[in-house]
């Protein structure tokens, strides 16, 4: 089952679930109340509401007189029966009632089955993914209704598919920020695709579109790894890179925060020693992380702050080191060189170290953010993509754009302004958030 299948099979169970529970929604509404009580009872207690005292009382009269008629037969019955036989009646009466009881039966009550640990764990486990997608689908949202008001537009001005459509489909991808030569490809993908399945309907068309979209970014993704590169024993060094204001030392103070949860020995390094603040707002992050933080004074020499970092985390064996860095152009020859030494610095203590180099980029500026990526990857050897903002954007489609032209791969996602809210990047939840809702029944 292709990548695509999967979305629109999720997306049909989800769907499906949500009809479900609409039909058990209105079962209930439908269900009378106590208060349509039968007609016939309300009349039958008005009637008896209106007893008159008189009525009421010739009937308690009645009932008296035959209570004495029935208790003179009694006795007259009981007399008669004392003269004929006494002895058998007094030894009925005071003869010994041997009643026996039952032996009560032992109830064993059989404790519930407590849940095993792994049980206890795939709960967990699928709880937080359940959290996860939904922090995905959240963030998306205004990338997913932007592109689908565009999908909206674009139907609502072409009543048959033809050239003029397929021009005007690449002006709307572009302006989706899903790139230049990814609106090439998927239009021409879905040029051919018309022709061999004589796609008409405006919904069969819309499902296509997406579904050359989802294809592609699979293809793309296909020998991508997501996952940061961890050391499995030693230390692992990971550095942080950008231009100023994309969000650097925030995401480095949440990824801290994270892996000290997990129990790691984290250290942070301030390695931004020409920023004003810069080293300050590191050190409130590892506050609130609990995370130490190795820093140099103000404009003093950043690869100095590395080494002594580095020399401190071998010394306390940390796990990880996470090291900022001054926000530079890419164009900016000094600050790239400043860049290679602090690189040149680690490798002397640790040969195959940093073992990440990480490119933030701000999700907000779209294209700009894909022009950033480009020449830092030509300037650097950058490992993977950090995306910030993303929930505050509808720009969402660069990551389309990223990972089929620079076949870089995005490693965390911001989601959100909490200090839990940076996810490892996860493709199918990616995918999953991104069109939702836009497939359309056929």
């Amino acid at each position: 089952m292709g990548f695509f299948d999967k979305i629109k099979k999720a997306f049909s169970a989800e769907k499906k679930e949500e009809e479900k529970q609409e039909i058990v929604e209105e079962t209930v509404d439908e269900t009378p109340s106590d208060e349509s009580a039968p007609a016939e009872s309300k009349e039958t207690a008005a009637e008896e509401a209106q007893t008159t005292p008189e009525t009421a009382a010739e009937e308690v009269a009645e009932t008296a007189d035959l209570t004495d008629n029935a208790e003179m037969e009694k006795l007259a019955d009981v007399e008669e029966a004392l003269e004929e036989e006494p002895e058998e009646i007094l030894t009925e009466e005071t003869q010994e009632v041997v009643v026996e009881v039952p032996e009560e039966e032992s109830s064993v009550v059989t404790p519930l089955a407590e849940p095993t640990d792994t049980q206890v764990s795939e709960e967990i486990e699928e709880s937080k993914e359940e959290q996860v997608q939904e922090k995905y689908e959240k963030g998306l949202e205004k990338t997913r209704k932007t592109f689908g008001q565009r999908l909206n537009e674009l139907f609502a001005n072409f009543r048959s598919v033809d050239e003029d459509f397929f021009e005007e489909l690449e002006e709307t991808l572009i302006g989706a920020d899903v790139g230049f030569d990814t609106s090439l490809k998927i239009t021409e993908a879905l040029r051919q695709e018309v022709k061999l399945r004589n796609v008409k309907k405006p919904a069969q068309v819309q499902n296509t579109i997406i579904e050359k979209m989802v294809d592609l970014y699979e293809e793309a993704g296909i020998n991508e790894n997501n996952a940061i590169n961890l050391q499995p024993n030693g230390l692992t060094v990971i550095l942080f890179v950008g231009v100023n204001g994309v969000g650097k030392t925030t995401s480095i103070g949440k990824l801290a925060h994270q892996y000290k949860l997990e129990g790691k020995k984290v250290l942070m390094a301030a390695a931004d020693t020409f920023r004003a603040g810069a080293i300050d707002q590191l050190v409130v992050w590892g506050e609130r992380a609990g995370v130490e933080v190795v820093r140099g004074n103000a404009g003093g020499d950043p690869a100095a702050v590395v080494f002594d970092a580095v020399e401190r985390a071998k010394a306390e064996q940390a796990d990880v080191l996470l090291v900022d860095t001054a926000g530079r152009l890419q164009n900016k020859v000094n600050l790239m060189k400043e860049l290679e030494k602090i690189k040149r610095v680690i490798q002397r203590e640790i040969p195959d170290a940093p073992h990440e180099v990480l490119l933030v980029v701000d999700a907000t500026t779209g294209q700009n953010a894909m022009t950033q990526a480009k020449q830092f990857k030509e300037t650097t050897d950058v490992t993977g993509l950090v995306l910030t903002k993303l929930d505050g954007t509808a720009k969402g489609g660069i990551v389309i754009a990223i990972r089929n032209e620079l076949h870089l791969p995005v490693k965390l996602v911001g989601l959100g302004e909490g200090i839990n809210d940076l996810e490892p990047f996860n493709a199918n939840d990616f995918a999953m958030g991104l069109f939702k809702g836009l497939l359309k029944d056929v």
